[in-house]
């Protein structure tokens, strides 16, 4: 695999104009997405949250009846993560470490799929981002998600990771 320089890095393939619930599935699956990772904290669930506000359920529901999905947080909450898991009845990862890429290249072997035919969807540059172009995922970039599934207004970390990611090089919409 070819060594990204830093903007390439920080660069997802896709920024989405809102939250995951708003994410257009047909258009994951024109790119040959055949499997999704999918980070858990802001991007599922609200900030502290433990309930899949019902915009991000029924998108997951939806998501699950094309591909598998993989719950894959830097959170070490089991409990919480598994919840949200035992729900969907899909797999997880707790303490991830992204944008490591042990535990994420883990997941990949268990998927059985080019890692091109992967996506990897969170609300965060340096962490879901990074940790997907290192392994050659497709990467994609949605808005923090508040208790009602709206883009949360709030948005502190994101705003502060795309003002450095754009400094660094990276054009993110």
């Amino acid at each position: 695999m070819k060594r990204l320089s830093l903007p390439e890095l920080l660069q997802p393939n896709l920024v989405a104009p809102g939250t995951l619930a708003e994410l257009p599935l047909h258009q994951l699956l024109a790119q040959g997405i055949r499997a999704l990772v999918l980070d858990v904290d802001r991007t599922l669930l609200p900030r502290r949250g433990t309930e899949l506000p019902e915009p991000m359920e029924a998108w997951l529901r939806r998501a699950q009846q094309t591909l598998p999905l993989h719950l894959f947080s830097n959170n070490p909450s089991r409990s919480r993560i598994g919840g949200v898991a035992e729900r969907l009845g899909v797999a997880f990862t707790t303490s991830a470490g992204k944008p490591r890429r042990g535990p994420l290249r883990r997941v990949i072997e268990q998927l059985d799929l080019p890692h091109g035919q992967v996506a990897i969807v969170g609300d965060r540059v340096f962490t879901d981002v990074l940790a997907g172009n290192r392994l050659g995922l497709y990467t994609v970039l949605v808005k923090p998600v508040d208790p009602q599934g709206q883009p949360c207004q709030h948005d502190h970390w994101q705003r502060l990771e795309v003002r450095l990611a754009r400094l660094a090089g990276a054009s993110l919409g």
